[in-house]
């Protein structure tokens, strides 16, 4: 079992550190995606966050199954970049008046996220690869392509809908 807070002294180390770091984040997204989708105004953008729950949740399985080969303890941190994401998303949507700017704000929050998971996904398979962990190469990039092809459904729902939407919402007046 390895050791909670030790140093980082070699590329296997960081790899663990960074694993457990991703794990973390998909856990702290998985427990705030239910509230998003529902607070989503289109059923399109409903539809892509609860696809996107669907890869968070293997993503969680898949990381906990490297810690179990690994024979570590997996929750040995939490994850700031995730913290720091979610508290923006939570912020700027309580600034939102209006349901479809609201929809772009939360798609964008959304995008912001996945490009952070992009990187890191990609970054751990660059190292699992260069540790002849091939099995591990793999499955971190495929939630590497996992997370590119929900990017790539937000980028299409953001330019032919949501955004045009919030360019130019329809307010009621209020009675």
């Amino acid at each position: 079992m390895a050791a909670l807070n030790k140093e980082i002294s070699n590329l296997h180390d960081l790899l663990d550190y960074d694993a457990r770091n991703l794990l973390s984040g998909e856990m702290q997204l998985k427990q705030v995606i239910h509230d998003w989708t529902n607070r989503a105004n289109t059923f399109k953008l409903k539809e892509v966050l609860s696809r996107y729950l669907i890869f968070i949740e293997k993503h969680i399985l898949v990381l906990t199954g490297f810690f179990a080969e690994e024979k570590m303890f997996s929750q040995a941190i939490a994850s700031k970049p995730m913290q720091a994401f979610i508290q923006s998303c939570n912020e700027k949507l309580q600034q939102c008046a209006d349901p479809e700017v609201s929809d772009a704000c939360l798609l964008s929050c959304i995008q912001e996220i996945n490009h952070y998971k992009i990187s890191s996904y990609g970054t751990a398979a660059a190292f699992a690869n260069t540790l002849g962990m091939e099995k591990f190469a793999s499955v971190f990039h495929e939630a590497e392509v996992n997370e590119k092809q929900i990017d790539d459904r937000l980028s299409q729902l953001a330019e032919h809908d949501i955004n045009i939407r919030a360019r130019a919402p329809i307010s009621l007046p209020n009675v």
